[in-house]
């Protein structure tokens, strides 16, 4: 119950705007009673970042296949799949997204908190290196930092009703991602099989041109033929 009110609060007003009493008065206890469990703000802030990152760690990480299962030019799968896991856990639980992505947590985070942080953070940099070092792309942390921005920029808007995200425009967004730090490669075959697709829409809308001109030929002719049966029948 206290984690609960300490997690609503932080989320909206920060770690910065919220005190030890506004927590208790949300979490319906005395203040006193917080203390109880938490020697400090600073270490209730810790173990409700603690408890959070848990959740997205279960909800990003459990059972995510390394890119390895997929072949090199299928790397987008891998991406596109922790793309949905993000949006999925960011619609569900979206206070502690708020309060994980959209907060400044480095005064204030212990070692316990900062180690939980890598434990995120390092299985997916080491994904991201596999792809870089065998199809290039931006640095790694790079890469990192802009799809971090972009995910976070998205959610942001849809919370403030700047856009309607859902299932297919959330993947709609993963995708232009891709397309900004995927490989080069896989950039390349991306806008090939985009010609291809363009090419054979073309192929299509030109051999329909020419069976409806055909059409058109034949019709006058039909026309005359039955012109020239029936003078035939009055003669």
């Amino acid at each position: 119950m206290i984690l609960d009110a300490a997690l609503s609060a932080f989320a909206e007003r920060g770690y910065h705007g919220v005190s030890v009493p506004e927590v208790a008065a949300a979490a319906k206890v005395s203040t006193g009673s917080v203390y109880v469990y938490f020697a400090s703000k600073e270490a209730l802030v810790n173990e409700v970042f603690r408890d959070a990152k848990r959740r997205l760690k279960l909800a990003l990480l459990d059972d995510l296949a390394h890119p390895d299962g997929y072949r090199l030019d299928h790397g987008q799968a891998w991406f596109a799949e922790v793309w949905r896991r993000l949006g999925a856990f960011a619609q569900a639980e979206p206070e502690a997204f708020r309060f994980l992505e959209m907060q400044d947590h480095a005064p204030y985070l212990d070692a316990e908190s900062r180690q939980l942080e890598l434990s995120v953070l390092g299985p997916l940099f080491l994904a991201g290196k596999w792809i870089h070092d065998r199809a290039g792309g931006p640095p790694v942390d790079v890469a990192i930092a802009l799809l971090w921005g972009a995910f976070v920029g998205v959610i942001k808007a849809s919370r403030l009703g700047y856009l309607v995200l859902d299932e297919r425009s959330l993947a709609e967004a993963g995708e232009a991602c891709w397309r900004m730090i995927g490989p080069a490669r896989s950039r390349a075959a991306d806008a090939h099989a985009d010609d291809h697709a363009d090419d054979h829409a073309h192929d299509h809308a030109h051999d329909h041109a020419h069976d409806t001109t055909r059409g058109d030929n034949r019709e006058p002719r039909s026309r005359s033929t039955s012109s020239r049966s029936q003078t035939n029948s009055k003669g």
